[in-house]
């Protein structure tokens, strides 16, 4: 997701980025998109609402969490979460770190109350990542976290209590690629050097995979989703069209009508799903790759995931942390576009949140705390993203973002009739002015250094 480094260790990273595209990696460009998964699909009026709160919620955070955050990304920049492909580690080999993985100084509550006060309304979090261990008590494999470790804790049961105490929703990522189960087979694009027989039952994998989706969606208590990654593994095998998403989707669904389902294969939505995700990039936009004529807009709510540095897990050495201002202006590009904001952080295997991302959690905190009414409950306005910046709207309220530094004045192709304007930030009016089907607004103070300048403009219906 974001690669900013420029030294050798990230020209390296950025290599295997562009062999195996990413953490959550994009599809082959060449191939057509595949059939549908299902011929019908009606969501449940609970589904329905559950989409609403979810469009309303508009800032979650993304835990990356497992026992690839032990290695740190052995001194690498790179993808850190991939480093049993990366430096092809054996599975037999890999299953050691599950006698180290201890997390004595994880705090659900602690977690939650942190990311609460950023002003984070759900949580995503890694049951099971692409090396197929599970970070939740699984009956189906003895390959999980209170099995396999000296921990002997379910993270997974913990948050969940700590969230439904917080009043904060919590989704679940679960990989559909599983470089560990030996019945994970045909390979896929990855996972060919892990040592596994050259043999295995595909379908018996699928069974397995809705087990585990089972225990997640009966242990846990009432969850907000389902978010799947790795279909695209498959993408260019015989394998492609066979992932049963049909089944599954209706599995979830009849388990959880109000769960919601998203598949980061980067494609318009399948049917059966609940919204749209992209990686790294605005809705629209292509500048990582992964995204382009296959991650057509499609018509569900839509979502944007970014990383705080360059990996999804903990890296010990890739300090390329994005700015509180940056994601801030990012987080208000993905309201601008009707679209949520999903901000990783990877969790250190002490079970702690890296200080750093702490810290900077705590600043869109502060801004969100005096800015948070042009983001929650809105959609994107009615004037498209530009130069100037991106609108949102609640009502009868269309809220400018002011993105780049202007000279106290900023015209936009609006037709609305506008009663009054003010800055959101203190208050004062601002000058309106209609004119050949345009708004002028003027007298407003210099960008200087807010990170984003929002006008609340009220509008006549």
């Amino acid at each position: 997701m974001a690669w900013g480094s420029k030294s050798l260790g990230a020209v390296a990273a950025a290599a295997i980025m562009a062999a195996l595209s990413s953490p959550i990696v994009a599809a082959a460009q060449s191939t057509p998109a595949p059939p549908p998964a299902a011929p019908t699909y009606t969501p449940a009026a609970a589904n329905l609402a559950a989409r609403t709160w979810f469009q309303d919620a508009k800032f979650g955070v993304f835990l990356h969490w497992g026992l690839y955050s032990e290695l740190g990304g052995s001194g690498s920049p790179g993808l850190a979460e991939w480093i049993m492909q990366e430096n092809k580690i054996p599975a037999a080999k890999y299953e050691r770190l599950a006698h180290f993985f201890n997390p004595t100084r994880f705090d659900a509550d602690a977690w939650v109350r942190s990311f609460k006060d950023a002003g984070a309304r759900y949580i995503v979090i890694t049951s099971k990542h692409h090396d197929g261990f599970a970070m939740f008590g699984s009956k189906v494999s003895r390959y999980n976290v209170v099995d396999a470790t000296p921990f002997k804790r379910d993270p997974i049961a913990e948050l969940a209590a700590a969230c439904r105490r917080q009043g904060v929703k919590l989704f679940f990522y679960y990989s559909q690629l599983d470089w560990h189960n030996p019945d994970y087979f045909p390979r896929g694009r990855t996972g060919h050097t892990t040592g596994r027989p050259e043999a295995g039952d595909w379908e018996r994998y699928l069974d397995y995979q809705e087990a585990q989706l089972r225990e997640l969606l009966t242990q846990y208590g009432p969850i907000g989703g389902i978010w799947f990654d790795g279909w695209w593994d498959q993408e260019k095998t015989a394998l492609r069209d066979r992932w049963r998403l049909d089944r599954t989707y209706a599995l979830i669904h009849s388990l959880q009508p109000a769960a919601l389902i998203v598949n980061n294969h980067h494609h318009a939505p399948f049917p059966g799903e609940d919204y749209q995700t992209f990686e790294r990039d605005l809705p629209g936009e292509n500048t990582m790759g992964f995204n382009g004529d296959k991650a057509t807009i499609g018509r569900l709510p839509l979502e944007m995931a970014e990383t705080m540095n360059g990996s999804w897990g903990f890296n010990l050495v890739d300090d390329n942390y994005k700015s509180p201002e940056t994601l801030v202006r990012t987080m208000v590009g993905a309201a601008g576009r009707n679209a949520n904001f999903l901000l990783n952080t990877g969790p250190m295997p002490n079970g702690e949140i890296q200080p750093e991302n702490l810290a900077t959690f705590h600043a869109i905190g502060e801004w969100m705390k005096r800015h948070g009414e042009s983001i929650y409950g809105t959609r994107g306005g009615p004037v498209a993203p530009g130069d100037y910046g991106v609108t949102t709207q609640r009502g009868d309220t269309i809220y400018v973002h002011l993105l780049r530094a202007h000279d106290g004045r900023v015209r936009l192709p609006l037709t609305a009739k506008v009663r009054s304007a003010r800055l959101l930030d203190g208050g004062a009016a601002v000058t309106v002015t209609a004119r050949n089907g345009a708004v002028e607004l003027a007298g407003l103070p210099t960008l200087g250094d807010a990170w984003d300048q929002v006008v609340a403009l009220q509008i006549r219906r």
